[in-house]
C-alpha cells in the first residue's frame, strides 16, 4: 500500500473517531437530563431506604401530578420563547370557582367542563395580549396573576372555598382512589399525569402545532416568512396551559377540604417553570423534550423528598426552585457558548 494510501485511511479514521466523539458530546448534551434523574435515583436510595417501594413510586407521581400537568404545557409555552407566571393564580380561582359549581350542580363532569372551559378562556387572553397586543408574555402573564388572585379573593372574601360535605366523599376519590393490583392500587392522579405525557409528547413530535411551536422559539421571523401562523401558535399555546390549569385546579379541590383564595397554589408557576428547565428545554425557547420534563418534574419532587429526609424547611422550595433556574439557565448558556 502506498503512502498517500495510508494518510487517506488515516485521515477517514480521524474523520469516524472526531464524527462519534462528536456525536456522544451532543447526545450526552441533548438528554443530560436523563443523566441528572439517574444521579438523583441514586442519592434518594440512598438516603432513603424505601425509596424503591411502590408507595414511595406512586407517591412521587401524586405529589407531582398537579404540577406536572402545568408543567407539560409550560413546555410549550416555553419552546415557543413565552412564559406564564400566572398559572398558580389561575389554579386558585378555577379551584374556588369550580367548587361553587360543584356544590350548586353536585356533578364532578360539569365542574370538569367548567374547570377546562375557564381555564381555556383564560389561556386565549393571554395569548390575544401577547399575539395581538404585543405585549411583552411577562407583562402580559403578570397581570393576568394579579387579576386573577384579586377577584378570587374579592369573592371569597380572602376565605376558603369549602365543598359541600356530602360530596367531598366521594369528590375526593378522584385524589385518593385508584386501580388495585393485588395488594396496591395506582392512583388515579398517576394515570391522568402519564396519559397527559404521553398526549403532550405526541403533540410535540407528530402534530404540525409541534413543529411550529418548536420553530416560533427557534426564530419568530423565520416563522413568519414560512408561513406559519405565529399569533395562532402563540395562543394555542396559552389555551393548553389555561386548560391544564382547569385540569388541576379539578385535583387540587379533590385533594384539599377547601381552595383557599388567598394561598392557593401560591409558587406553581416556579416549581412549573423549574421542572421544565431541569428537563432540559431551553429558556429561550426553540428546543427541549416533553420527556425532560416529565423527568424534571419527578426530579423536583425527588429533590424535596431528600430535603425533607435532610430536615430541610419546606418554606425554602421557593429559594430551591429559583436556584434550580438559574443553573439550568446558566448551564444552557455555557452548553451554547462552547
Amino acid at each position: 500500500m502506498s503512502n498517500e494510501n495510508i494518510e487517506e485511511k488515516k485521515t477517514a479514521e480521524g474523520q469516524k473517531e472526531g464524527k462519534q466523539k462528536r456525536s456522544f458530546r451532543e447526545l450526552s448534551r441533548e438528554y443530560s437530563f436523563v443523566w441528572s434523574f439517574v444521579l438523583l435515583v441514586i442519592i434518594g436510595a440512598a438516603i432513603n431506604p424505601n425509596f424503591f417501594t411502590w408507595n414511595n413510586i406512586s407517591n412521587l407521581f401524586v405529589q407531582g401530578s398537579m404540577v406536572g400537568l402545568i408543567a407539560l404545557a409550560m413546555t410549550m409555552v416555553i419552546g415557543a420563547g413565552l412564559i406564564d407566571i400566572s398559572v398558580g393564580s389561575q389554579v386558585a380561582i378555577i379551584g374556588g370557582f369550580g367548587i361553587n359549581v360543584l356544590n350548586a350542580t353536585g356533578s364532578v363532569f360539569v365542574m370538569l367542563l367548567f374547570c377546562l372551559a375557564f381555564g381555556m378562556v383564560i389561556g386565549v387572553l393571554n395569548g390575544l395580549m401577547v399575539a395581538k397586543g404585543k405585549m411583552p408574555p411577562m407583562v402580559a402573564t403578570l397581570a393576568t396573576m394579579s387579576a386573577c388572585r384579586a377577584i378570587v379573593n374579592y369573592y371569597g372574601s380572602g376565605g376558603p372555598f369549602t365543598v359541600d360535605r356530602d360530596i367531598y366523599q366521594s369528590f375526593r376519590l378522584l385524589a385518593t382512589g385508584g386501580i388495585p393490583i393485588g395488594d396496591s392500587k395506582i392512583p388515579y392522579l398517576m394515570i391522568i399525569f402519564i396519559v397527559a405525557y404521553f398526549i403532550f409528547d405526541a403533540i410535540m413530535k407528530h402534530t404540525r402545532l409541534g413543529k411550529h411551536i418548536w420553530a416560533v422559539g427557534s426564530n419568530e421571523k423565520s416563522a413568519r416568512l414560512s408561513g406559519i401562523n405565529v399569533d395562532g401558535v402563540k395562543i394555542a399555546c396559552y389555551v393548553f396551559t389555561g386548560a391544564m390549569c382547569g385540569l388541576a385546579a379539578l385535583i387540587y379541590a379533590s385533594r384539599m377540604p377547601a381552595v383557599a383564595a388567598a394561598s392557593a397554589a401560591n409558587g406553581w408557576e416556579m416549581d412549573a417553570i423549574a421542572s421544565v428547565a431541569i428537563g432540559g428545554t431551553s429558556m429561550s425557547g426553540g428546543r427541549g423534550k416533553m420527556t425532560g420534563t416529565f423527568l424534571g418534574v419527578l426530579m423536583f419532587k425527588i429533590i424535596s423528598n431528600i430535603l425533607t429526609a435532610a430536615d430541610v424547611s419546606s418554606y425554602l422550595n421557593g429559594a430551591i426552585s429559583a436556584a434550580i433556574i438559574v443553573v439550568a439557565v446558566l448551564l444552557q448558556n455555557f452548553q451554547g457558548r462552547k
